[in-house]
């Protein structure tokens, strides 16, 4: 009898410690691409729990870890512009320190600390002060992304009733660009390809000769009132206005043909617009 309970007492023991049970600060992670810039931060969520935060449970003028548990990681594949200062490419851990008026962001090289008394600071990689806001009631410790557009966006930190933001700017024309270079060297490049690289081009203002080229050539492979409206554009940008307003005119012809509001409202304003210029 004996020796049949020692196994089953050891068995007992390790099906407990095998439990999976749920986390007071459970894991969190969100992802962003910005630009071309994949953006990943993990983070622990604590709770309110009808506790005061700021100023108290997370002290004024104190590196916080932002979170709990082990450190929240910022995880950027490209180079990114925090503030308007350069954070490299690379994975960091994310310390704050809060005040009621400022809020200091630090980037650290060190990903493997577990709490803010870990943190040296000469690995501190870049800091930025941001002003805090006050914001609604936000129970859980939360950071997500906000206003990407483009190349730019929002990293939102709110717990309690404040709300820390930092803007984050990435540069993504010249990885667009190579991308381009390599899209239409292929012999399968179709009038898409030539119409989307023209198009990405027009919006940003660069190698618009390039562009009206692209997009003539998609034309040529295929008529389609939405690229028709790219060449219309690639026209009025490099100052060929007449023939411009000709474009888009077949352009919500063919859009009319397809019940294609957006584009025949889209063509309307451009005709206008460029009218106006002749």
């Amino acid at each position: 009898m004996y020796r049949i309970s020692i196994p089953i007492l050891l068995f007992a023991s390790t099906t407990l410690n095998a439990q999976e049970l749920p986390q007071p600060s459970p894991k969190g992670e969100v992802e962003q691409v910005v630009g071309l810039t994949k953006i990943e931060v993990e983070y622990s969520r604590p709770s309110v729990k009808g506790r005061s935060i700021f100023g108290d449970l997370v002290p004024y003028g104190s590196v916080w870890r932002t979170g709990a548990n082990k450190c929240t990681t910022f995880e950027n594949d490209g180079p990114v512009m925090i503030e308007g200062q350069e954070l490299p490419a690379g994975k960091y851990s994310l310390f704050t320190m809060p005040t009621p008026d400022a809020w200091m962001i630090i980037f650290n090289r060190n990903t493997e600390l577990w709490g803010e008394g870990d943190r040296k600071e000469e690995e501190d990689v870049l800091k930025v002060k941001v002003a805090p806001q006050a914001a609604d009631f936000t129970e859980t410790f939360t950071i997500e992304f906000q206003n990407v557009i483009g190349d730019v966006a929002r990293l939102d930190l709110r717990w309690e009733k404040t709300r820390a933001s930092v803007n984050i700017k990435t540069n993504s024309t010249d990885k667009a660009l190579a991308n381009i270079k390599e899209a239409l060297a292929k012999p399968d490049a179709d009038f898409r390809a030539y119409a989307s690289s023209a198009r990405f081009c027009v919006d940003r203002g660069v190698m618009t000769k390039e562009a009206l080229a692209w997009a003539q050539k998609s034309v040529e492979m295929d008529k389609k009132f939405w690229n028709i409206h790219t060449l219309a554009l690639a026209q009025a940008a490099n100052g060929m206005t007449k023939e411009a307003i000709s474009t888009a005119q077949m352009s919500m012809k063919l859009a009319e043909e397809a019940k294609n509001e957006a584009y025949m409202k889209m063509n309307r304003e451009r005709i206008a617009e460029w009218s106006g210029k002749k």
